[in-house]
């Protein structure tokens, strides 16, 4: 962890025991603060509460509760590159940023597509009509780069500590998961949402309330039962409409300062047995296939890794590209690294209009 990074023990144990696991039951912080205990950390549920809502309160969080997974709710979202001359690259930047349909936005360091931004939009129709905007009022070509194949997406943040995975002995081991806990549900054959169902997504996207009992809040925010609230999150989480439930680091705050995303042009025949490898690589957060685009884009596999420092965000460069090379013989040409230089736009992707277009009437 680098050093202006101030945390004690215990915040570093309650960030690297909830990155997900959190239970869905009536006063979770009980069960939590117990299993903390059970792996060496002395902590009440009232003061984990306290400290999950500092660390909210300082910006070591984003967030608490679920991770909402827009592409199971409604719509979709694509990542998109383009090209902002130096000499116009504040107004190109300005232009993209003003369509709402743009969530984030992230300077890249790349000799031709330095601006890469992600469209979220209800209707998958919209991409074209958006790109078409945008490329009508900068004069500048965009590449859609859609996920063909996600084979990761695990954005945990661990620190040096009492649960981290060093702490553990094991890299998948950090943490502690009560999934177990809460109502016995089965996941449903639906991919649209209730009239409910989209209420209870909008109140939950930007997290839970910290209080001792955050279900049964959201429960009065929405006028539904808590039973109702506490089974259709279990369900979600087990649907996938929710990755995962509990603590979502800022990794800025914890030091994660290298974003670095390496890209590979990977024999296509290859592509099946190379994604769940890389993506088995622990400090690999988001793995993906996407499309090339001839003459401009060679690369159709995309592998995000972070780092604490230049040299450790290379270590982790360096082991992707030797697993790489276990398939076959990567080259210079096969693949580039493009670390992220300034963030031009972090607005998230809004839920709303997606989950509305989504939702049935009853």
């Amino acid at each position: 962890m680098t050093p202006e990074v101030d945390l004690t023990d215990r915040e570093r144990a309650v960030v690297n025991a909830f990155q997900g696991g959190f239970p869905v039951v009536d006063r979770p912080f009980e069960p939590a603060a117990a299993a903390v205990r059970e792996r060496g950390v002395d902590i009440t549920s009232t003061e984990l509460l306290e400290t999950i809502r500092d660390l909210d309160d300082r910006g070591v969080l984003s967030r608490f509760g679920p991770l909402v997974n827009a592409q199971e709710i409604g719509g979709t979202a694509t990542l998109v590159a383009m090209h902002a001359p130096e000499d116009r690259f504040d107004e190109i930047v300005e232009r993209v940023n003003d369509h709402r349909e743009v969530a984030h936005n992230y300077e890249r360091e790349h000799p031709h597509l330095n601006v890469w931004f992600v469209v979220s939009v209800a209707e998958e129709s919209r991409v074209e009509e958006v790109l078409a905007a945008i490329e009508d009022e900068t004069g500048q070509e965009t590449y859609n780069l859609p996920k063909q194949h996600e084979f990761r997406v695990e954005a945990k943040f661990y620190v040096d500590g009492p649960l981290s995975p060093a702490d553990a002995g094991d890299p998948t081991d950090a943490g502690i998961d009560l999934t177990e806990l809460g109502p016995d549900v089965s996941p449903r054959d639906e991919s649209t949402l209730s009239p409910a169902e989209r209420d209870l997504v909008l109140e939950i996207q930007d997290g839970l309330p910290l209080t001792d009992t955050p279900y049964a809040d959201v429960a009065a925010a929405i006028e539904q039962d808590l039973e109702w609230v506490l089974e259709t999150t279990k369900r979600f989480e087990r649907e996938g409409k929710i990755r995962r439930i509990g603590v979502v680091p800022n990794h800025y705050a914890l030091g994660y300062t290298e974003n670095g995303m390496t890209v590979w042009n990977v024999p296509d025949e290859l592509v099946p047995e190379v994604g769940p490898e890389i993506a088995a690589l622990p400090f690999v957060t988001h793995c993906y296939q996407r499309p090339r685009h001839d003459g401009v884009w060679p690369y159709n596999f995309f592998a995000m890794t972070h780092g604490r420092s230049e040299a450790e965000s290379q270590r982790r460069i360096e082991q992707v590209r030797e697993t790489m090379a276990e398939f076959w013989d990567v080259t210079d040409e096969d693949w580039d690294s493009l670390f992220s230089t300034q963030i031009l736009k972090k607005t998230g992707i809004r839920l709303d209009e997606r989950a509305a277009a989504n939702t049935r009437t009853e």
